[in-house]
């Protein structure tokens, strides 16, 4: 079947601008969060400390975004709204030394196409602030107005005049928690502004600058990620790399929780997921993804961001020496580091209403003492509910038919079969293995076999589980260790060492042997 093509073309012609403004909005504004990402952004370019958002409806019926920025002047609002004008840069050799996080000129000018569009600003050093009001790409006369120094932009009925983008979006409680993660973001990088986040008038985060990193994931994130944060730090040449890695006990099922920042700016580089992959490797279960909140440092003339519309996406002049770079500063981190996995019995503690919206997936954590998950004596109530149902009868010690299956050596049951499991005796003695020669011994000599006290000091005993991990008892608690997991890094150690005792006996240095030479005369 043959389709017939149209012989007549139309002729060659240059679009209006609200057309071109348009299919910009398609390529950048996707959803309100973009547009927050977007408005964001050109606030921190500002210079501002303090950036309010607040939407409604999730951002499709209110967007404002009010910071104390350097504020925009009066004969610079119309042209603020015209597509490709910026104060970023100046000429195309900048775009290869991008320093500011917004360049192209398109994003307040797509916005005002596609919305009821209303900017207030106001400079240092004018006496009032002034008003401009875009309905659709048509701009009105500019008012004065009374305003604080800085910028106000409000975005009503977003998409309201392309009707087909509007019905894709999705419920406002799903736009709402795009809105969060594009604020999460930004506010992330830039720990110094006070930011907060208001949705229907209700307040969902109040973050006043700080000067500790960490304390800003913790305000988003609650005390299960923050307790388990490892610092990084490590610098090769002119690229710097800093922020944490959080314990591999902490983990979740995807890699929303993967933050890394560029010069600042929130990227998503698979190279430098995978390497994320491989430096977790061996240490998280297949299907979970590890949590990091990651900032590098370079020349931005090593970086090209002119790759994405959302620039999202960089490309890096050298991106498999970053890549190694960001694999060995967490691999040798974790080298030097205590990984052993803590848990404690106490259930965890209600989260904030902000962070029950935001609403992260967060596997428990590895804990230190001062977690809320710490170890503690449970109320009699717990030890209820820690009771296992359909528990066997007490076992009579007395019988000599009876195995001890505790030994202070760690033994393996017979292939197939599970080993019985059986308590510790009574504390302040030490469980006596018996032999074959004491079989022979009758329950009326029972009392006779000799008990040694137990001596805290010692070896801690062990007890194996299904023939796969290993149970003994610390001062802490108790540690349950993986035999194959243990078996593999007894293998890694010796191999490790092996490599390392290599490299030292390959690197010895030459003694200088002396010659002595015959005078000339002599020759």
């Amino acid at each position: 079947m043959s389709i017939a093509l149209p012989t007549n073309r139309n002729p060659i012609r240059a679009l209006p601008i609200s057309v071109i403004n348009r299919i910009a909005a398609g390529e950048v504004i996707e959803r309100p969060a973009s547009v927050v990402k977007e408005l964001l952004e050109n606030s921190v370019d500002a210079g501002a400390t303090k950036i309010e958002v607040a939407i409604e409806n999730g951002g499709i019926d209110l967007i404002r975004i009010c910071d104390n920025g350097c504020g925009i002047p009066r004969d610079e609002l119309t042209l603020a709204v015209t597509s490709h004008a910026t104060s970023k840069i100046t000429d195309a050799e900048e775009l290869f030394r991008v320093c500011t996080f917004g360049f192209r000129g398109e994003a307040l000018a797509s916005i005002a196409e596609i919305s009821q569009f209303t900017m207030r600003s106001r400079t240092a050093v004018a006496d009032c602030g002034y008003e401009l009001i875009v309905n659709g790409g048509v701009a009105e006369d500019i008012d004065a107005c009374g305003m604080p120094e800085g910028t106000i932009i409000e975005i009503r009925n977003l998409f309201y005049n392309t009707p087909v983008r509007r019905k894709f979006m999705r419920a406002a409680q799903t736009e709402r928690g795009h809105v969060a993660e594009a604020f999460t973001r930004v506010a992330l990088a830039n720990p110094d502004i006070h930011w907060t986040l208001v949705h229907n008038g209700q307040v969902h985060y109040e973050l006043p600058p700080v000067d500790d990193w960490s304390q800003r994931i913790s305000d988003f994130f609650g005390p299960e990620i923050s307790t388990a944060l490892i610092p990084i730090e490590n610098s090769v040449d002119d690229v710097h790399l800093s922020g944490y890695v959080v314990d591999p006990a902490v983990n979740r099922a995807n890699n929303r929780l993967q933050y890394l920042f560029l010069n600042g700016r929130y990227i998503r580089d698979r190279s430098l997921q995978h390497a994320l992959s491989e430096s977790y490797r061996g240490l998280l279960m297949t299907g979970r993804y590890p949590i990091v909140f990651l900032k590098m440092q370079m020349p931005p003339q090593l970086v090209d961001v002119n790759v994405h519309p959302a620039k999202l996406e960089v490309r890096f002049q050298d991106g498999g020496k970053l890549y190694s770079q960001l694999l060995g500063s967490i691999r040798n981190k974790f080298l030097s580091t205590d990984l052993t996995a803590k848990a404690g019995l106490n259930p965890p503690v209600q989260t904030s209403p902000s962070q029950e919206w935001r609403g992260p997936e967060i596997s428990r954590p590895s804990t230190g003492h001062d977690s809320p998950y710490r170890l503690q004596t449970p109320d009699p109530q717990s030890q209820e509910r820690l009771a296992f149902p359909n528990s066997p009868p007490a076992r009579d010690w007395t019988q000599p038919s009876a195995p001890s299956m505790v030994s202070p050596h760690f033994q393996s049951g017979r292939p197939g079969t599970i080993p019985e499991f059986q308590p510790f005796p009574n504390s302040g003695y030490s469980a006596v293995p018996r032999s074959e020669a004491d079989s022979s011994v009758g329950t009326e000599n029972l009392d006779r076999i000799p008990v040694q006290p137990a001596d805290h000091r010692a070896r801690p005993m062990a007890l194996q589980v299904h023939n796969t991990y290993l149970i003994s008892e610390t001062e802490e608690g108790m540690v349950v260790i993986d035999q194959h997991a243990l078996h593999e890094r007894i293998i890694y150690e010796q191999l490790r060492e092996k490599v390392l005792g290599k490299k030292l006996e390959s690197q010895k240095l030459l003694v200088p042997e002396p010659v002595t030479l015959p005078p000339a005369d002599a020759a």
